[in-house]
Order: C-alpha cells, then structure tokens, then sequence
C-alpha cells in the first residue's frame, strides 16, 4: 500500500500486484513432439498448486505419427489434457482407454502411482494443439489411490466480449465437475474484444495465449510465454483485436515444499528413489495394456542430492 497526497489530504492507494512475463522453453517430448514449457521456471515454481505447463503445436500432423508417448509413471500429481486441435488416446494402469478431442477434459489423479500413455491414433486428425497440465496433490490426498476421469462437456459463461469454459476448479460461480483438492481454476478463455474477469484476491494468477495476441493487465502476450499475475487481483484485464485463445490458471498458493524430478512430484530425495527403483523393477505403477510402446525407463538419478523447494523456487532441504 501506498499513499499519495491530494488537494492537501492523504490518500491510500492499493499497489498492483507484480506482474512478470516469463519466456518458456523448447522441449522434446518423445519422438515426435516439442512443447514449449511454461512451468516450472526458475523464478516461478508454481502458481496455485499448478507445477507443471507444457504448450504444444498447433502443429500439421498430416503423414505424421503425432503424440506418441509411451507408458510412464506419475506420482503425487493430477494430469490435465486440454485440446483445442487433434486428437490423443489416453490408456493407463487402471485399465482406462478414452480418446480426448477439443472441448473435453482427461484428468488423471496418479495419488500413490499410476502409468499411462499418450498417443495419436492411426487416423488421427491434421492438426494437433492443446496443454499438458500437472496439479501437486496435498499430503491429504497424495497417497490415495489412483483414478481417472473423462469429461465429455464443461460448464461455460460469457464474460463481457470473453466465452469460457471452466476446465478445472471454479471461476466466477461457475464450477467444473473435476475432481481437485485444493482450490484452484484453470479456463480457456476464447476472447474478440476487451474483458474484465472476475478473480479471488486469495488466488494467485497465470495467464499463457495459445493462438493470437492479446494484453492481460496492460502486458501485451503472444503464445510461448506465461505471464504471472500475483496474488491479491478482484480482476484481470483482457484485450485481443482478433480472436485469440488464452488459458488462464490460478489457486491458493501452495505452501507445501515439494521435490520434482522426472515425472514424480514427491516431498524429499528419498521417495523420487524408491519411485524410480518400483518403476524400474515393475512395481507399484502397474502396466498399461494394450499399448504396444515399451514403457519409458527412468534416467539415472542426478550424482547430488534432490532438494525440496517452496513454491517461490527457494531451497528447504
């Protein structure tokens, strides 16, 4: 807070909470893809209990295999699959087969441990373009067992020249029937004009484009960034000339110290071991059946020590 001084009297004024632009970077994911990676960054871990944002395509696909991820483990996580182009079949150890196509939702919640893959099928659609989100679980629900879920229709709302769609949490009033366990929203936010969205004041904010440009709170954004709004926000901004497509993400900040490595969300360097050595020697995750990719092995540990850290990226232990 601060204050300013008018016409003899002193006034306080709300400071803007920080708002920071943060370049992703190229990343292979199997064979056949790269995805921009938006989180985790250096200088901002997480937003919310989000840990993890990959941004791929819109890429042409035609004559081209796609995704194609084999089975790999995942603990201490949900995954979020979002589409807005393409298509991708979805197995995992529970038994589950659901192919996900633009507006639907895949949420995985790994708890203890599950495998899954990720893969275009034969005859899949030209283009291919969506996010691959990961939401940290609390101590309260990190051991539990694992599940999956399959949304074939998500709530929406029209906000000023903005239509939404609530994938995740709850915007506005207006809930997701996905399963979470802390609060938190993540929203496709197809906007042609000027918005003004409502936001929590307890929430933190992130906001990335996946087609178009745009401005949030006065930034101008283009796709392969991620922009972090703070915390303290009654609303946010929004500008496009042309159609554009924004993600927004957000939460209560997560206060739990976490450790992640690979594809395991943990809480100290002994339990990312012992995740690696049951999924090297087939235990705990299960098998993905009928997928015909070998399962991903595990890289070998780092030679130092894997340390947990808070949500602003600063070391606990």
């Amino acid at each position: 807070m601060t204050d300013q001084t008018m016409y003899g009297c002193t006034v306080a004024t709300v400071a803007e909470p920080e708002s920071v632009l943060l370049p992703g970077h190229d990343v292979p994911l199997g064979r056949y893809t790269t995805v921009r990676r938006l989180l985790p960054q250096r200088s901002r871990r997480m937003v919310g209990a989000w840990c993890f944002a990959d941004h791929f395509g819109p890429d042409d696909v035609t004559g081209r295999p796609g995704m194609q991820v084999p089975p790999h483990p995942h603990t201490g996580l949900q995954t979020v699959t979002w589409l807005a182009d393409g298509e991708i079949m979805h197995r995992d150890s529970l038994g589950s087969a659901q192919p996900i196509r633009p507006g639907q939702l895949n949420l995985m919640t790994s708890g203890h441990g599950i495998a899954h893959s990720e893969q275009s099928p034969p005859d899949h659609p030209p283009g291919m373009h969506g996010l691959q989100l990961w939401v940290a679980l609390p101590e309260s629900a990190r051991h539990g067992e694992p599940a999956f879920e399959h949304h074939p229709a998500l709530p929406t709302l029209r906000q000023d020249d903005a239509d939404i769609t609530v994938v995740v949490g709850e915007l506005d009033g207006t809930r997701s029937p996905a399963t979470t366990h802390t609060p938190l929203v993540g929203a496709e936010i197809l906007l042609s004009g000027a918005c003004r969205l409502p936001a929590d004041p307890a929430f933190e904010y992130a906001v990335l484009v996946m087609t178009g440009t745009a401005e949030a709170a006065g930034t101008p954004l283009t796709p392969g960034s991620l922009l972090y709004l703070g915390q303290g926000r009654t609303e946010i901004p929004l500008h496009a000339d042309d159609e554009t497509r924004l993600f927004l993400l957000g939460g209560e900040p997560f206060e739990e110290p976490l450790v992640m490595w690979w594809n395991f969300v943990a809480r100290s360097h002994e339990e990312i071991v012992r995740a690696r050595e049951d999924w090297a020697n087939g235990r705990r995750f299960g098998k993905v059946p009928d997928c015909e990719a070998p399962p991903l092995p595990a890289p070998a540990m780092p030679t130092v020590r894997l340390k947990s850290r808070d949500r602003h990226g600063n070391t606990i232990a």
